[in-house]
């Protein structure tokens, strides 16, 4: 007698901060200056069984805003503020085959883990007492793609040898 097979699940337990910093080290001289801060904008994101069918997926955002400095004989760069948001999901995930599971949490998770985290930096950053900034939509299928295609390319080609 044939089992019947059973229906993927997928659901969101629990969305929640995980961890947010803000330094701003050189205040309050910082808001004296009228230059351009530059944006460094870095992502990453990781992801843990909990328990059998279940997944956290925390996804990090790291802004990091700098401008230029030149006093006396030291040039190179001042940060204006750094801001680390950690966002993070409890998922369930359940009869899904073991090749789906990995694409789906690197990138169903995070794409939707992403829109609060971009809330988070914007209001952290505006209450800091800078303009906010709107981070740019993220494609995680594409980010994943590549990351295969760059560990396909680092493993080399494959050489059988025929007995």
């Amino acid at each position: 007698m044939n089992e019947p097979q059973q229906q993927p699940i997928f659901g969101i337990d629990k969305i929640y901060i995980k961890d947010l910093s803000l330094e701003i080290p050189h205040a309050p001289e910082i808001f004296l200056s009228a230059e351009q801060p530059k944006m460094d904008v870095q992502l990453h994101h990781e992801h843990k069984a909990l328990s059998e069918g279940m997944y956290q997926v925390v996804l990090t955002v790291t802004v990091t805003a700098k401008i230029a400095e030149s006093a006396g004989d030291k040039t190179g760069d001042k940060t204006v503020f750094l801001v680390e948001a950690a966002q993070a999901g409890i998922f369930q995930i359940r009869n899904v085959p073991e090749a789906d599971l990995e694409p789906l949490l690197a990138t169903a998770c995070p794409t939707i883990l992403y829109p609060y985290v971009r809330e988070i930096v914007s209001a952290t950053i505006g209450r800091a007492g800078f303009p906010p900034i709107y981070l740019a939509p993220v494609n995680f299928d594409a980010i994943y793609l590549q990351r295969m295609q760059q560990a396909q390319d680092q493993a080399g080609p494959k050489i059988e040898i025929a007995q």
